[in-house]
């Protein structure tokens, strides 16, 4: 049983542009105050004052380079340390849209720490307090490729697939602690990410790139309705139904004490018998 989250403190990674600047407004405007993380400081205190003009919202701002381990422990060090968080919201990612052969293996590294070791690190600075008070939330910023690794960069779709499983399992872990978990599927997002990995996103996926505005605010309908994966961009509900059931229904048959039929090693006999055959 989940339980209401109260607008107490919301904390969002990533928060001085994109998708995490609309996830700060959107939440302001829900009652809660901020504590917005990113690494460009000028960014966020422009944020975080208009915010707190227009909204009337304490806001926070801790600049950080989550890719960097004393930035990433002053954050977890706050996370732990502040009774009045009620909603973590791990959007900062990277993306790359290069061939993995044709990446720098130091590039892809630093996407993984942005995008697999600091989400993980944050929530497990995050989620002990939330389950001694009996409430809170987690939304955490995956991507279409999570299930489609074939469109983009690999490193990038398995980081986003890490994302998705690692809140799978959280979601299993702590739906009956009180704590609401969700995954966000977005697909390509008009946002400053892509002109960081060096792709026009307009010009390469025409006619269908969402605004964040759109896709923060259906992200938090689906939240608000309880889902856990959300996708804002897929009409038919019932198709990320079909293919989660798929997937549950797999689940008995992926161990057992002996390997498949298919993988028998073939007896003496049989292979003399292939091979005349042959």
């Amino acid at each position: 049983m989940i339980t209401p989250i109260h607008p107490g403190t919301a904390v969002i990674t990533g928060a001085s542009t994109g998708i995490g600047a609309v996830y700060a407004d959107r939440l302001a405007r829900r009652g809660f105050d901020l504590i917005l993380i990113a690494r460009q400081r000028p960014l966020l205190d422009k944020l975080a004052q208009q915010i707190a003009t227009e909204r009337g919202r304490a806001v926070k701002v801790i600049a950080a380079d989550l890719t960097k381990k004393p930035d990433l422990a002053a954050v977890e060090e706050t996370l732990w340390s502040d009774a009045s968080i009620t909603l973590l919201v791990n959007n900062a990612g990277v993306a790359s849209a290069s061939p993995l052969l044709g990446s720098r293996a130091d590039q892809m590294e630093e996407m993984i720490a942005l995008n697999v070791t600091a989400l993980t690190r944050l929530t497990y600075a995050a989620v002990p307090g939330m389950v001694a008070r009996g409430a809170g939330g987690i939304i955490n910023i995956s991507s279409i490729v999570a299930v489609a690794p074939e469109f983009l960069n690999g490193v990038y779709g398995g980081s986003k697939a890490f994302v998705l499983a690692f809140s799978q399992s959280l979601r299993h872990e702590l739906l009956s602690k009180g704590i609401a978990v969700q995954a966000v599927l977005p697909g390509p997002t008009r946002t400053p990410l892509w002109h960081t990995a060096g792709v026009d996103v307009d010009e390469a996926m025409s006619g269908r790139v969402m605004t964040p505005e759109d896709l923060v605010d259906a992200a938090l309908a689906g939240f608000d309705a309880g889902e856990f994966a959300t996708l804002p961009a897929l009409a038919d509900a019932r198709m990320w139904e079909r293919f989660d059931a798929a997937r549950v229904a797999l689940q008995p048959h992926l161990s057992a004490e002996k390997p498949a039929a298919r993988y028998r090693t073939p007896t003496s006999s049989e292979v003399v018998g292939i091979a005349q055959r042959v």
